[in-house]
């Protein structure tokens, strides 16, 4: 039974802390959360289901104006067979007004559905957004979509060219499935517009060719970090991703056993894994843990940031490719990711099998032996990583007093 409230007795209720629903009466309540928030709801039934709807804070909402607001409610639902849920979101969608609104909406069903929702959470946040973000979800062009593809292929990132097309497509087909637009603006374009069709990869850096990167390295330390020099050494040495290892924090390593754990969370197959750590590994490790001044990551993102604690993504990449921009890398270009097929390369050249090769690189097994072996190899893998390091070391470690920053 509903007890008549005043609005001296719901704020005694606020101040003793009687957490839940409270029927002020017709329909109204008043619901009391743990921080000793309150909020109106107004509840009702329509199509014979119970159901909900917030339509306010107290005291924002005094208690006057909720008891209209759920008089109103009350007569659309019986009188109109209007559900207040599905008002309020038709109200929503028409509320959404820019394209940065759109995406955000987008951005939602795609971490739903998408193992790696960052990614084209990036993509737009970065690429797109400082573009059209800020224009009318109608206002865009087929132009618009142009000029910003070329623009990205024309920063010498073809594969984010060709990203950003597909993820402008999906967009506009989610504006269209809200009746926000009639049309796809980038519908029209395809990878030729874009980043061009890719050619599958197979660069893998020699060891000359790592000698000469490496000493480029050391002849840019003012652009090129300590910290971007040991990751790179990193990558080489341990064939990891690098999404890997600029998110690692120190509480994944363990030195006395010589192991760095990669929870299943952050390891793309989704399945955890123990690295193996020759000593040269442990040193670079140790030295970034002194660079580090006591944060938790390897890589700590030196900038304030909302987004990462440790550095951007594309800190790396373009530490690399801005040496390729100003005509200093004496190599063909070669990726972040071609580090780890340099790896995969110098496995080979070891004779490393197969098998062993592809669990160092934390690939699932195929077939059969996907299937049956779960042995997982960590001693052939141990063996097999401390001999690419100590290959690779003389190559690195030159001269680290004076190119250490």
């Amino acid at each position: 039974m509903a007890t008549k409230f005043n609005t001296q007795q719901i704020k005694s209720l606020i101040k003793k802390g009687r957490i839940g629903y409270h029927s002020i009466g017709n329909s109204l309540y008043i619901r009391l959360s743990k921080q000793r928030s309150a909020f109106w709801v107004v509840r009702y039934t329509i199509h014979k289901k119970r159901r909900e709807i917030a339509v306010g804070k107290f005291p924002e909402i005094s208690l006057s104006e909720a008891r209209l607001q759920a008089a109103q409610i009350v007569i659309d639902v019986k009188n109109d067979n209007i559900d207040p849920q599905a008002e309020k979101k038709r109200l929503d969608n028409e509320q959404m007004k820019t394209v940065n609104h759109l995406a955000e909406d987008w951005l939602k069903d795609c971490e739903k559905r998408l193992k790696h929702p960052n990614i084209p959470r990036r993509v737009y946040t970065k690429d797109l957004a400082p573009f059209f973000g800020d224009l009318a979800i109608d206002k865009v062009t087929p132009r618009d979509i142009r000029a910003t593809i070329q623009r990205i292929a024309e920063s010498d990132r073809p594969t984010i060219a060709n990203d950003a097309l597909m993820y402008c497509k999906q967009l506009f087909r989610h504006a269209i499935k809200l009746d926000l637009r009639i049309s796809n603006p980038a519908e029209a374009f395809n990878v030729s517009d874009a980043g061009g069709v890719e050619q599958s990869r197979s660069r893998a850096l020699t060891l000359e060719e790592l000698e000469q990167v490496f000493q480029c390295f050391r002849n840019n330390a003012d652009q090129f970090t300590r910290d971007n020099y040991l990751a790179t050494a990193l990558l080489v040495a341990l064939g990891v991703r690098k999404g890997e290892l600029i998110a690692a924090q120190w509480k994944e390593f363990d030195f006395k056993s010589a192991l760095w754990h990669i929870p299943q969370e952050r390891s793309k197959t989704g399945r955890a894994i123990s690295v193996p750590l020759c000593q040269v590994a442990i040193d670079w490790l140790k030295e970034l843990q002194v660079r580090a001044f006591g944060s938790s990551y390897v890589f700590p993102n030196r900038r304030a940031s909302k987004r990462f604690a440790h550095i951007s993504p594309d800190t790396l990449n373009a530490a690399i490719q801005k040496l390729f921009r100003e005509d200093k890398m004496p190599v063909p270009h070669f990726t972040v990711h071609d580090l780890r097929r340099t790896c995969r390369s110098l496995l080979a050249s070891n004779g490393v099998a197969g098998h062993v090769a592809e669990r160092c690189l934390n690939h699932k097994l195929k077939g059969v032996e996907g299937i049956y072996d779960r042995y997982d190899y960590l001693d052939e893998r141990r063996e097999a990583l401390a001999d690419i390091a100590y290959k690779v070391e003389p190559l690195i470690n030159i001269a680290v007093e004076e190119t250490a920053i």
